[in-house]
């Protein structure tokens, strides 16, 4: 059983994950017409014309994007969880609509306390899936695959995607909601940092390890960020101790703890938090 716990543990906390993002969707950002971004707000606005259902859409909106991100998603592993929480988040959007006592007009028709109670269920429901080592798909997919074969920062390609639903949003929705929606975004992003214990978007880490191979070929391999070795000796022991240095986003902190801990379980790891990471894989270096 005890081999089977982290996975099952991962798969609880995204299934809770994306009912908690389910519900924020359908009861204070669909109602309100508050387009959540990504694939989810896309399918929101293709549902305002034609009444299909938005988790369907979510669905088959996912599968190109999750087939060309297949090989950048961390290895199998993190891309079971993905297509789990794919899954289980499209199945929720709609099924809840379903239930006799669920509120489907929502809970209010002020549309800044949907904005901002959308944004705060909706962020607490990713941060859920990310301590899962999931991703929601959509954006999060559409990033790795930007980052990959342009060197676009991730956070860079959040900013174009969702730009583009709002854009969208706002000849359909209207101006107004479009810009609590832009709104609701920014929110649901501070709440997905809280959720995962830290208010910054990139993590560094050192890692003292007596398996420096395993653990720089696992990151490199899984994760596809690059490793700095440093040579450091222990204070007490006076022994060499290799350090590992590593720059890492914070979808990607639990994925990393999961790796130190299964190639060496008496390393040392400490993950803080950078207000900005310049080079390969994040934001460029910019000229003057």
């Amino acid at each position: 059983m005890k081999k089977y716990y982290p996975l099952l543990r991962d798969l609880v906390l995204i299934l809770l994950g994306t009912l908690t993002q389910a519900i924020g969707l359908r009861i204070f950002l669909v109602p309100a017409n508050l387009a959540s971004g990504g694939v989810s707000g896309i399918s929101q606005l293709i549902n305002y014309y034609t009444g299909w259902p938005i988790g369907l859409m979510v669905f088959f909106g996912n599968l190109p994007l999750f087939v060309l991100g297949w090989r950048f998603l961390g290895g199998r592993a993190f891309a079971l969880r993905t297509a789990f929480a794919i899954i289980t988040f499209s199945l929720f959007a709609d099924t809840l609509m379903l239930l006799p006592f669920f509120p489907t007009a929502g809970l209010t028709d002020d549309l800044v306390l949907n904005a901002l109670y959308g944004a705060v269920v909706s962020g607490v429901g990713y941060g859920l899936v990310y301590r899962g080592r999931g991703t929601s798909g959509g954006s999060d997919i559409l990033a790795r695959i930007l980052n990959h074969y342009r060197g676009v920062p991730m956070t860079q390609s959040y900013l174009i995607t969702d730009s583009l639903v709002i854009l969208g949003a706002g000849f359909v929705f209207g101006w107004k909601e479009a810009l609590y929606a832009v709104i609701t975004l920014y929110v649901s992003g501070l709440v997905v940092d809280t959720a995962m214990e830290g208010g910054a978007t990139v993590r560094t880490a050192l890692i003292v390890t007596s398996e420096p191979e395993i653990v720089t070929h696992q990151i490199m391999h899984d994760l596809e960020r690059g490793v700095t070795l440093i040579s450091g000796t222990g204070a007490y022991t006076g022994t060499a101790r290799p350090i590992l240095y590593c720059v890492i986003t914070r979808s990607e902190v639990q994925l990393l703890k999961s790796i130190v801990q299964e190639a060496d379980p008496r390393a040392f790891m400490v993950v803080g938090a950078a207000h900005e990471a310049l080079g390969e894989g994040f934001a460029p270096f910019k000229k003057g």
